[in-house]
C-alpha cells in the first residue's frame, strides 16, 4: 500500500480502482512511466500492448534503468518475481530501494 501511494504521489495519477497492486504493475508500463517521471527519457519505448514478451520487456527496461539510477544490482527483484508473481515482497523492497535512491539524488 505504501509503495502503491508513493507511485501515485510521483506519478501524480491513480491506479486503476478494484485492481490489485501487482495486477497494476506486471506489465511494467506504471513502473516505466514511474522510471521516466524520476529520470526523464530514463526508458525511450514503453510497450503498451502485444504479446507478454512485450510486456516482460518491461520490465526489463525498468529493472535496467532503477540500476542506472543507482539501485544495487542486489535490491533489484528478478522478472519472475512480478511477472509470475513469485515474490511480491522482493519487487515491494526494490521500490522501497528506489525511494531512498530518489531522496538522495
Amino acid at each position: 500500500k505504501e509503495a502503491q501511494e508513493w507511485i501515485e504521489t510521483v506519478l501524480g495519477q491513480k491506479f486503476p480502482p478494484g485492481e490489485a497492486f501487482e495486477e497494476s504493475i506486471k506489465d511494467g508500463i506504471i513502473l516505466c512511466k514511474l522510471m521516466n517521471k524520476l529520470k526523464p527519457g530514463a526508458i525511450n519505448k514503453i510497450n503498451t500492448s502485444g504479446p507478454s514478451f512485450k510486456m516482460m520487456e518491461n520490465i526489463n527496461l525498468f529493472q535496467k534503468a532503477l540500476k542506472d539510477y543507482g539501485v544495487a544490482d542486489v535490491d533489484v527483484f528478478q522478472t519472475v518475481d512480478l511477472w509470475e508473481m513469485k515474490d511480491i515482497s522482493q519487487v515491494t523492497m526494490t521500490l522501497f530501494a528506489l525511494g531512498r535512491e530518489v531522496s538522495f539524488n
